[in-house]
């Protein structure tokens, strides 16, 4: 897979879900199969994602670094998943893969996460109606 054809994959995945209102999103080709994403998505009720991707296609999907912090309308961070290496002390079972949960000192092991994933995870616990 080019890097190009991952980003109109990412490009689509944001355009399928009706309750985002604005979106701002910068992609970056750094070579045919490695690019970099950053920006933000706005929803109906203010809340806002922030995303950042680096990721390299040539064999598969693997994303290098990633982090989708979701907050509220005021600042606050409900939920923020990110592969950073800087939880090595809670021998977290997916490590380096973990989610914030709600604040900053509440960290869960979880699975490697796409924006998909992400926003279908908005869906299901924020009304949008």
């Amino acid at each position: 897979m080019l890097i190009e054809a991952y980003f109109q994959l990412f490009a689509s995945w944001i355009s399928s879900y009706p309750f985002i209102v604005t979106s701002d999103i910068n992609y970056q080709a750094r070579r045919p199969s490695l690019g970099f994403i950053r920006g933000e998505m706005q929803f109906r009720d203010g809340s806002i994602l922030h995303v950042r991707e680096f990721v390299d296609v040539e064999d598969r999907i693997d994303r290098l670094a990633y982090a989708y912090q979701y907050m509220t309308s005021t600042g606050h961070l409900i939920f923020r998943y990110d592969n950073a290496d800087h939880h090595k002390y809670l021998q977290l079972a997916t490590h380096p893969h973990h989610k914030h949960d709600g604040a900053e000192d509440r960290i869960v092991a979880s699975s490697i996460r796409d924006l998909s994933a992400v926003l279908q995870e908005i869906e299901r616990t924020i009304p949008f109606n």
